[in-house]
């Protein structure tokens, strides 16, 4: 067992740093925004997560203001998107640095669908999104944390069997670290708490 302090790894074992794939795997914050005057912003993170249910919280980090995290904290809203298995590629798209103002739904070829409670649009195919108003940005070193409370849910009844979402059949991938690896859920094990009150 090798222990290292995070600054000062052995970088013949350890070239890579892989605290990215040691924490995996973790759902894609995939964000939608608008600025004031209205442009869309459209980018996934790789460090995104929920952090509450009562009430429903999410986040998503970006190392440094980048377009999502200022549209965000300008307006007080964002929209988080599911990124499956059949939108791998549309996802994969949007990561690309553009010029402010230039499409990155244009340029991975989706559709915007309107939101309900905000303004920022959904990724059409998308079978799950959450409405987010914004609670609070965090500083954590060089990155920004942006937390949002979920005030509306769109979900494809497709995907919900006798009251369960299947994600299995929605397949959703996950980052897992380093620069392109990914996962996808295709299958669930169950255990039960042994003291789960039903």
């Amino acid at each position: 067992m090798v222990f290292y302090e995070p600054d000062k790894r052995d970088r013949e074992l350890l070239p890579h740093d892989p605290f990215k794939a040691f924490v995996a795997p973790r759902p894609i914050g995939w964000v939608s925004t608008v600025d004031p005057d209205g442009a869309v912003n459209l980018a996934p993170y790789s460090y995104f997560n929920a952090v509450s249910d009562k009430p429903p919280t999410v986040m998503f980090s970006s190392s440094g203001p980048k377009d999502s995290v200022t549209f965000a904290a300008a307006t007080g809203e964002f929209v988080w998107n599911m990124a499956t298995w059949d939108l791998r590629t549309h996802m994969n798209e949007t990561s690309a640095t553009l010029p402010r103002g230039e499409s990155e739904f244009e340029r991975a070829g989706l559709a915007m669908a309107p939101s309900t409670l905000v303004a920022p649009p959904r990724v059409a195919a998308a079978p799950v999104a959450f409405e987010c108003r914004v609670t609070q940005t965090v500083e954590v070193g060089v990155n920004l944390v942006t937390f949002g409370e979920v005030v509306g849910v769109h979900v494809d009844e497709r995907y919900v069997v006798d009251g369960i979402f299947d994600i299995t059949r929605v397949k959703p991938i996950a980052r897992c670290g380093y620069r392109g690896d990914y996962a996808v859920v295709e299958s669930l094990f169950q255990m039960v708490r042994p003291d789960f009150d039903s």
